[in-house]
């Protein structure tokens, strides 16, 4: 990027400008002075330490301006603004209007960071395509991505993430999207959005940035959303394995690490995704309708698909030393997550054992030990030989279990995870299967790298 400090005080409006401000060009900007390089606009954000303390490091690695909620010295080349969030927010509106890419934005409770990569992929085939980066989803995220897209973007595509309602909107204001996506409508955050229908109706905040000529695309077996796109003026199109779909799918072929599947949108080609289990076709359909309405070619969108890139930690293979097999998926869950690939899991060919590993899913409110019970109606006892729970709320579903597992399940508490550890590090045998699921906060990629060492 390439920013002179006349255009930022034009998109920040200052409450002041220090008279040390040169004119010069900004080649970055950066809110953690880790990453403050030469030319680089620093902006201070209040989190658990207060990005001001940081401003004279920011300096010494190279930044040539600040924001600043706070006076400082006229030495210091500064533009004073009343909220440093709010003026990074107002800044990637403003870049985003002037390099005016294509903006493509993906939510759901569940495949929104796949769905993304999917559609960048596929994109990127035909396009200059920038994408975000990691997890950077949030109200701090999405700014900063738009800001690090190169200049010759043409399509930009952002992930929206929430726990609360008003944040997506938020982020939809500031990324305007021209095509918007939700992916499912699940349980994450339920403790706070009180019910499945607020969910959807946060979810549904994604449109608020986009012009009435957009173009949405919603689950078509999902009533709740359904009920909320009667009097939308923006064009809505669904996606399903069902024919009634504006775009369905039919799964010709399914392995490990890799599924094949038809469409109705374009009848005849096979479409292979390196991943397994319908829910990721499904994200797949979305990505296919989306390069569709980009003019994207049959060919091209195959190409994409076929060996898109995915961002690290969500469902993956991984191999022990000794020829385990880990289908490692530690970032987040939630029930609809985690049913789903629990039915995949349990289909999967096996030459050895299959085994479960599952952390607590967070963030369920009051019926969170409900929920974690619920999820004994996918782990069947022909087809799962051992189940290792971790948790508190894990308990539930250990009490749920124990009548048919007998001593094939174990329950360990939030404060014995070396004791997990090493019980499933004695019981795994090479040739096995081993599924490993847990949201974020309960760490069980400690679990995976242990296990990986066998």
């Amino acid at each position: 990027m390439m920013l002179t400090i006349d255009q930022i005080i034009e998109a920040v409006s200052p409450l002041y400008i220090s008279t040390s401000c040169q004119t010069q060009s900004i080649q970055s900007v950066e809110f953690d002075t880790r990453k403050v390089v030469k030319d680089s606009l620093f902006i201070p954000l209040k989190g658990e330490r207060d990005g001001h303390e940081f401003i004279p490091q920011a300096f010494e690695n190279g930044a040539v301006l600040t924001l600043s909620e706070r006076k400082l010295s006229e030495n210091i080349p500064y533009l004073q603004v009343a909220d440093s969030l709010a003026a990074l927010q107002q800044l990637a509106k403003w870049y985003l209007k002037k390099i005016n890419p294509k903006v493509i934005a993906v939510t759901g409770s569940n495949g929104k960071t796949t769905t993304k990569d999917m559609t960048a992929a596929i994109l990127n085939t035909s396009y200059a395509t920038y994408k975000t980066q990691g997890n950077y989803n949030n109200h701090i995220g999405l700014p900063y991505t738009v800001l690090h897209m190169p200049a010759d973007t043409e399509m930009l595509v952002l992930e929206m993430g929430m726990d609360h309602k008003g944040e997506i909107d938020v982020l939809s204001m500031i990324g305007q999207p021209d095509i918007a996506a939700i992916t499912l409508i699940g349980e994450s955050h339920i403790e706070y959005l009180g019910s499945r229908r607020g969910i959807a109706e946060s979810k549904m905040e994604i449109i608020n940035g986009m012009s009435d000529k957009g173009t949405l695309i919603i689950p078509n077996d999902e009533p709740l959303l359904k009920e909320l796109i009667m009097d939308l003026k923006q064009t809505v199109e669904t996606f399903g394995m069902d024919t009634e779909a504006t775009i369905s799918g039919t799964i010709v072929a399914s392995k490990k690490n890799q599924t094949s599947f038809t469409t109705s949108l374009f009848p005849g080609p096979v479409f292979t995704i390196p991943v397994l289990g319908t829910y990721n076709v499904k994200n797949a359909l979305i990505a296919i309708l989306i390069g569709y309405h980009c003019d994207i070619s049959v060919e091209k969108i195959q190409e994409g698909l076929t060996h898109f890139d995915l961002t690290k930690n969500r469902t993956e293979w991984l191999h022990s030393s000794n020829g385990v097999e880990i289908l490692s998926d530690v970032y987040n869950a939630n029930p609809t997550a985690t049913r789903l690939v629990l039915d995949t899991f349990s289909q999967l060919a096996a030459n050895g054992r299959r085994i479960i590993v599952l952390g607590d899913m967070l963030e369920l409110g009051s019926d969170s030990k409900k929920m974690h019970a619920a999820l004994a109606e996918h782990i069947p006892h022909e087809k799962i030989q051992r189940v290792f729970l971790y948790g508190k709320d894990m308990e539930a579903l250990y009490q749920e279990l124990l009548p048919v597992f007998n001593e094939s399940v174990t329950w360990y508490a939030s404060e014995q995870k070396t004791d997990l550890i090493e019980a499933v590090q004695e019981y795994v045998l090479p040739k096995d299967m081993v599924f490993i699921k847990g949201s974020n906060g309960m760490k069980l990629i400690d679990v995976v790298n242990k296990l990986r060492e066998v």
